[in-house]
């Protein structure tokens, strides 16, 4: 299983990205996979997640109204659209991925990981 995270980058406050992770070797159909981050002072915290059983999908609190977690089944693609970015949005975003699960915000029960990708928003 190989997960790789890429479209970080330096943005102004209320700016948008678009993260996306690309993901190969997954050998079930049911998988969870989602988004952590984690910034200068805290620890790696879920963000967003994506269960491919009934497509079902998380955000944390903070950031609901702003990111939109999608998945192109057929690219093996997962994106994170991020808008009206905040200066404490700025983290490095990791993607991660679960076969034979569902999706959840516990970074520690993932098993697979891709490297992490900047996203530094300017005030």
């Amino acid at each position: 299983v190989q997960l790789q995270a890429f479209g970080g980058g330096l943005v102004q406050a209320g700016g948008s990205l678009r993260l996306s992770c690309e993901y190969s070797g997954f050998t079930s159909p049911f998988y969870g996979i989602g988004w952590f981050r984690q910034g200068p002072i805290n620890g790696r915290v879920g963000t967003s997640c994506f269960s491919s059983a009934d497509n079902s999908t998380w955000y944390e609190e903070s950031v609901k109204d702003r990111l939109t977690i999608s998945r192109d089944a057929a690219k093996s693609t997962l994106y994170l659209q991020m808008n009206d970015l905040k200066p404490e949005d700025t983290a490095v975003y990791y993607c991660a991925a679960n076969l034979g699960s569902i999706g959840n915000s516990s970074p520690g029960t993932y098993r697979y990981w891709g490297q992490g990708t900047l996203v530094t928003v300017s005030s």
